[in-house]
């Protein structure tokens, strides 16, 4: 996963140096950022999880968080790892895990760290190669880097704010579909009304699903259910950083570290169908949203 100089430096409370978020503000302290470690640490981590893997032939420990939500021993051991190294990293930023307890002092943090640590945990049980290990550093409110390692499928992926988006160190360019029937979407099966659009393949993990738009691989993804933050926060940085549009289920922007980290429904596209999309699926999300 090459890291671009430019990850080489972030400003405390705003980003990258040369590489302003949204929010950014003059006089803000730099802070160093060692991008090889961070890249080693996202890899590592790819590691830990892939050593477990059923696909590969291991045996993982597994059971219910509650009913119809999985979790294996190699989800806490990844995330484990990741907090404490990106912890060690960037002491200044806060956490918000799939697998670790909510602290709300993560409020007060205008960075913070979004981590699943298996996004896919059922195709991950399966022995299927659609999951991944989801990595993202969030300033006020926006993704600055997003990383998804996929061992399992060979690819790394990466996305920093305002500069693009790669995997495996080739930059990426979103599908530009410009009608909206047909479009390539990652789902098991269409719903009727939907019948006009044609099926991909679809891997387990959400992110992986996103970033398919991304490498133009889909022209849509569309969920209408609520979900939370660190599944989908570095995948949506690396779809928009290549071109495509994200929103909501309404079509509004995305914000992160918010004290409900969660969003009713996902809309990730070309830019040309995305009013389409948001019209389509209108009535379904204000229903599914009461």
């Amino acid at each position: 996963m090459p890291m671009p100089s430019f990850l080489s430096r972030i400003s405390h409370k705003h980003g990258l140096s040369g590489l302003k978020s949204p929010s950014a503000k003059p006089n803000t302290i730099p802070v160093m950022i060692d991008s090889k470690r961070l890249e080693a640490i996202v890899r590592e981590a790819g590691r830990i999880a892939a050593d477990q893997w059923p696909g590969a032939g291991h045996t993982v420990k597994t059971w219910e968080k509650e009913p119809g939500h999985p979790v294996c021993s190699a989800d806490l051991e990844v995330d484990a790892f990741l907090k404490r190294e990106l912890g060690a990293l960037l002491p200044s930023a806060g956490w918000l895990s799939e697998e670790t307890a909510d602290d709300p002092k993560r409020l007060g943090n205008d960075l913070i760290w979004l981590v699943d640590p298996i996004d896919g945990t059922r195709d991950y049980l399966r022995g299927r190669s659609g999951w991944s290990v989801s990595v993202a550093l969030i300033s006020s409110g926006r993704p600055l880097i997003g990383m998804l390692s996929a061992p399992s499928r060979q690819e790394e992926w990466l996305a920093v704010a305002g500069k693009g988006a790669w995997r495996n160190g080739d930059r990426l360019v979103a599908s530009k579909r410009t009608s909206f029937s047909g479009a390539r979407v990652p789902i098991d099966a269409l719903p009727h009304e939907d019948s006009d659009l044609t099926l991909v393949d679809k891997p387990n993990s959400i992110a992986l699903r996103i970033a398919m738009v991304g490498a133009d691989e889909a022209d849509l993804v569309a969920t209408l259910r609520w979900g939370f933050e660190w599944d989908i926060g570095a995948a949506t940085l690396i779809a928009r950083e290549a071109g495509a549009q994200v929103s909501d289920a309404f079509g509004n922007p995305l914000n992160y570290n918010k004290r409900d980290p969660r969003a009713f429904g996902l809309l990730v596209s070309s830019p040309q169908i995305h009013p389409t999309a948001v019209e389509r699926l209108a009535d379904r999300a204000e229903r599914l949203a009461k």
